[in-house]
């Protein structure tokens, strides 16, 4: 545990203590004349030489420590290593666990926030290994973590987690609840095209209206039709180069697909489809804010034979709107964290708050000592 300052410079406020000191050197006491018989046969004296002294000691007191406070808050102090060491258990939701276990421990549920295990169980999606390495880095190194699970965790990483400590991994009875699939909503599509590329549309238009409700018409029309918004997949079938307008649509953020003599805009394409053998079907690049996409060979069965199979609809739909990944699943068994990871330093306690509490204090009790009637002249 130790004390540091984050802004030191400003110890320079220390001179305001001269300010007090003056003050108080200052301070005249009331002289009132007062007349009586004179002087004259009065044998004199040498005067006697003045001295350094200080009147209300507490009131200087009391003002020079208000000032040096009021410094040490602006120097922004902060107490590392001040962290609680009270042992840790975290809960993943489902597991079934014993609170009698941990009387002497901090029980919270491994969920985005750790609320409290009186708290009712967190539902939805939850990132355990992220919550996981989080708990490492706040947790002070000498804090002891305990993790309860149930048998299969879900949402986990490919690998295993190395942390900076040595985790008390218990497995217990229960069932992680999996959160629901939520399939990627359908594309919308508009399709703008040349005469030379009319028959390749029917099989463009049946998969789409597959996927759209039947009283939502297509958006067909030809090239110089205007563009749509870009909530839209925009299906550009016309040979020769992409127009500016369209390649500026793409780059604010749209996606297109395009035929596969159209030349496509700059940039290295990666497969996004393949066909059974492994050729690439579909290939694109990112461009702006936006994507590409462009089939790589012409939309005739004699070229494209998949175009005749019965899941040409879907595949093209994954293509253009990507379902979600499935949660990935694991044996808690398999999956207890490693040690060797980074070990992070402890986020600082900030001692501002208590600055700022003792200085009002000390500001009452100055006010009170400086405006008391049996005070005299104030300084």
């Amino acid at each position: 545990m130790g004390l540091s300052l984050l802004f030191p410079a400003a110890l320079a406020a220390l001179l305001a203590l001269l300010v007090p000191l003056a003050i108080h050197i200052a301070r005249k006491s009331e002289q009132l004349p007062t007349d009586f018989a004179a002087l004259r046969w009065l044998r004199s004296k040498p005067r006697p030489r003045s001295r350094l002294r200080f009147d209300e000691w507490p009131l200087l007191l009391l003002r020079l420590l208000l000032l040096a406070l009021v410094a040490l808050w602006l120097a922004q102090p902060v107490l590392s290593g001040a962290g609680d060491d009270t042992p840790y258990v975290a809960v993943v939701p489902g597991a079934q666990m014993d609170r009698a276990q941990f009387t002497d421990a901090r029980v919270h549920w491994l969920a985005p926030g750790f609320p409290s295990i009186d708290e009712a169980a967190p539902t939805g999606p939850l990132p355990v290994a992220s919550l996981i390495r989080q708990l490492d880095a706040d947790l002070p190194a000498a804090t002891p973590l305990t993790i309860l699970t149930p048998q299969v965790i879900d949402r986990v990483d490919a690998a295993r987690l190395h942390l900076s400590r040595k985790v008390d991994w218990r497995i217990g009875p229960g069932t992680m609840p999996s959160p629901k699939t939520v399939a990627a909503p359908a594309p919308t599509v508009a399709i703008r095209f040349d005469a030379a590329h009319r028959p390749a549309l029917r099989y463009l238009r049946a998969a789409a209206m597959s996927w759209q409700p039947t009283e939502r018409p297509i958006d067909s029309a030809p090239l110089d039709s205007p563009l749509p918004d870009r909530q839209h997949v925009l299906i550009w079938f016309a040979g020769g180069t992409l127009p500016d307008s369209v390649t500026d649509w793409i780059t604010q953020g749209g996606t297109a697909l395009i035929a596969s003599d159209t030349t496509a805009p700059n940039g290295t394409p990666t497969p996004h489809w393949r066909d059974a053998l492994g050729i690439p079907l579909v290939e694109g690049a990112p461009l702006g804010a936006g994507q590409w996409l462009r089939f790589t060979r012409p939309l005739r069965p004699a070229d494209m034979p998949v175009l005749l199979d019965g899941d040409f609809p879907a595949q093209l739909r994954h293509l253009l709107a990507p379902s979600l990944s499935p949660p990935t699943r694991v044996a808690a068994a398999d999956y207890a964290p490693l040690t060797g990871g980074r070990a992070y330093d402890q986020q600082p306690e900030p001692l501002r708050p208590w600055l700022a509490l003792l200085i009002a204090l000390l500001l009452i009790a100055e006010r009170w000592l400086a405006t008391r009637r049996s005070r005299g002249v104030s300084p």
